[in-house]
């Protein structure tokens, strides 16, 4: 009987699929795993669903020979040594495509409360301070015909993008790797450079993957360079963004504000940035729905069923594991 170790409570429907397999699941009990815990438990199993939360370094990957796939419950996947997965013939699989609308609304939503101040302005009556309708009271900015900076256009993006110019109607640019133009022509968008973007934009959403590349993708240089009347919205990553230097420049009000669902160093915050009332801070909640983790559950269990039955898992991050067939899960059955 094949064994799967979940690290964290996930929704039934994924746990559910894996017994119907005839799998013998356990899911651990724990709000925070340790590293000690882990590599007890990777010695047990056949396979690992993991959160991005967990690190699945060299040291858990080895503790198990017989590890078969690592499915991670996330669309990222920084969290796992995928080279050293790769290098042991081990699929890393994770959970694309199902989040998009999620975190995209999220994405709109948290644009929405920074720019109208709606964070404060709840704040403001639970303190008990409304006294009356003012005409300046918790002013802040519409969005229509503002322009939206997307810095990478991927799935989450490109629906930002959908949401914020046909339902907004904001202008949009942006910044990628390739020009993509069929996107350009159906949105009037624009390919910018990175500074360029920054300059022009009076709203910048980051939808990066972490990478050596990424990492500070936003620093102290390129808040300088951003408009004093702009908004920073951060839903991909927290060390894409300085967040030190976000301090310093929301502080000093070198933009107007900012909005994260992650932070640098989760789950803590910089210091100063709790005692910021130009920022909106969330738990990484992006995909928090209940439609969306309950869809990540379901792929990321059948990632594993795949990898057990020897077929091709809905995504799989190292795919050069099942093309050379050099993974066990697949060699062997």
């Amino acid at each position: 009987m094949k064994k799967v170790f979940v690290t964290h409570k996930i929704p039934d429907t994924g746990i559910t699929l894996l017994r119907k397999r005839g799998y013998k699941v356990r899911v651990s009990d724990k709000e925070i795993l340790s590293h000690d815990e882990l590599l007890a438990s990777v010695r047990w199993c056949d396979g690992l669903l993991s959160l991005l939360t967990d690190r699945i370094d060299r040291e858990v990957i080895d503790a198990n020979p017989a590890l078969r796939v690592i499915s991670n419950y996330a669309v990222g996947y920084d969290n796992v040594d995928v080279r050293h997965a790769t290098s042991r013939g081990i699929p890393v699989t994770n959970t694309p495509g199902v989040l998009t609308n999620a975190v995209a609304e999220h994405t709109i939503a948290l644009l929405l409360a920074i720019a109208r101040r709606i964070v404060e302005a709840d704040q403001f009556m639970r303190a008990g301070k409304y006294r009356g309708w003012e005409p300046m009271l918790l002013l802040g900015g519409e969005m229509r015909g503002k322009t939206l900076g997307i810095v990478g256009l991927g799935r989450i993006g490109m629906r930002v993008v959908e949401i914020a110019a046909h339902g907004l109607g904001m202008r949009i640019v942006y910044h990628d790797r390739a020009p993509n133009k069929s996107f350009e022509d159906t949105v009037g968008a624009h390919l910018l450079g990175k500074d360029e973007l920054l300059r022009t934009a009076d709203v910048v959403t980051l939808h990066l993957p972490l990478s050596q590349e990424t990492r500070h993708f936003i620093g102290a240089r390129e808040l300088a360079v951003m408009k004093k009347s702009a908004y920073l919205i951060n839903t991909s990553r927290g060390p894409v963004v300085d967040e030190q230097a976000l301090v310093e420049a929301l502080r000093n009000k070198t933009i107007a504000g900012a909005a994260l669902d992650v932070v640098e160093f989760e789950p803590r915050m910089a210091p100063g940035l709790a005692e910021l009332s130009n920022v909106i801070v969330v738990p990484h909640t992006g995909s928090a729905t209940f439609e969306t983790r309950t869809a990540m559950s379901e792929m990321a269990a059948k990632n594993i069923i795949a990898i057990f039955e020897g077929k091709k898992p809905l995504s799989v991050v190292n795919p050069e594991v099942l093309r050379k067939g050099r993974s066990e899960n697949i060699s062997s059955l």
